[in-house]
C-alpha cells in the first residue's frame, strides 16, 4: 500500500497542490519539470519496483486523484500558458495512472513526450513573444506553419486522436477493462477533459486572423529539428502500441 500512496504522490500534483501553488517566487517554467520529473520518478517505480493493486484500492486512488483531475481542469481553463497547461495536464491525467494498469507507464510516458513538446513551445513563445502566453498570438498556422504544425501534433495527442500514441493506450483499455460506475465516471470526465482543453487551446492560437500587433518569428533549423525528433519519439510509441494491442 506504501507504494501505491507513492505514486498517487508522485502523479497526482499533491506537491503543487500542497507547496508549489502557494509559493509565488516559484516560476510556472519549473513547477512543469518538476511535476514531470515526478511522474516520470512514477513510471519508473511501476516499471522497476513491482507493485499489486486490488480493484478495491485501484478504485480509492482513482477516487483521490479524481478530484485533483478535476480541480486542475478548472484551474486549466484559466490559464493561457503552456508551462502551466502542461503541468495541470500532468494532474488531470493521475486517474488514468492507476486505471490504466499494464497500460499506465506506457500512457504516461506518451503523455510527458506530448508534454514535453507542449513545453518546448512555451519555450520558444517565450524566448520570441516575451512569454509563454498564447491568447494574443492567433493565426499561427498561417503565419509560422512550422511551429503550428508541431504544436497541432502536440495538441491532437493530448485529445487523445487516434492514431498518436496516447489514444492507443486509451483505447488499449477501454477493450480490455471491466467496467464498473466509477469507470464510466472518470473515463468519461477524463476523455472529454483532455479533449476540451486541447480543442480550446487549437481554437485560441492556432487559427483565426493573425494579431497585427505581435511580429511573428519562424523556427530556425535548430528548433525544427529539435521538435522533429520528438514527433519522431511520439510516432515510434505509436507503432509500439500497435504491436501490442494487435499481436
Amino acid at each position: 500500500m506504501l507504494s501505491n500512496i507513492i505514486l498517487l504522490i508522485l502523479s497526482a500534483g499533491i506537491p503543487y497542490y500542497l507547496v508549489f501553488e502557494k509559493m509565488s517566487k516559484f516560476k510556472s517554467k519549473y513547477i512543469f519539470i518538476f511535476s514531470a520529473l515526478l511522474l516520470l520518478s512514477a513510471i519508473s517505480i511501476s516499471l522497476f519496483m513491482p507493485h499489486y493493486i486490488s480493484d478495491e484500492r485501484a478504485m480509492l486512488l482513482v477516487s483521490i486523484s479524481l478530484v485533483s483531475a478535476l480541480i486542475s481542469v478548472y484551474k486549466a481553463t484559466k490559464t493561457t500558458n503552456f508551462y502551466k497547461l502542461g503541468y495541470y495536464l500532468i494532474f488531470v491525467n493521475a486517474p488514468f495512472f492507476f486505471l490504466l494498469k499494464d497500460q499506465a507507464s506506457l500512457y504516461s510516458l506518451a503523455l510527458l513526450v506530448s508534454l514535453s513538446g507542449l513545453f518546448f513551445v512555451g519555450r520558444y513563445y517565450e524566448k520570441h513573444y516575451g512569454s509563454a502566453n498564447y491568447h494574443h498570438i492567433t493565426g499561427v498556422t498561417l503565419i509560422t506553419p512550422c511551429i503550428g504544425t508541431y504544436l497541432t501534433i502536440y495538441l491532437i495527442a493530448l485529445a487523445l486522436y487516434p492514431p498518436l500514441p496516447n489514444s492507443i493506450y486509451f483505447l488499449s483499455y477501454l477493450f480490455q477493462s471491466e467496467p464498473n460506475t466509477l469507470w464510466y465516471i472518470a473515463v468519461t470526465l477524463l476523455f472529454f477533459s483532455n479533449f476540451f482543453l486541447a480543442m480550446r487551446v487549437m481554437r485560441t492560437t492556432l487559427f483565426g486572423r493573425a494579431n497585427p500587433k505581435i511580429h511573428y518569428v519562424h523556427m530556425n533549423y535548430r528548433e525544427k529539428f529539435f521538435h522533429s525528433l520528438i514527433v519522431v519519439l511520439l510516432l515510434a510509441l505509436s507503432i509500439y502500441g500497435l504491436k501490442e494491442t494487435l499481436l
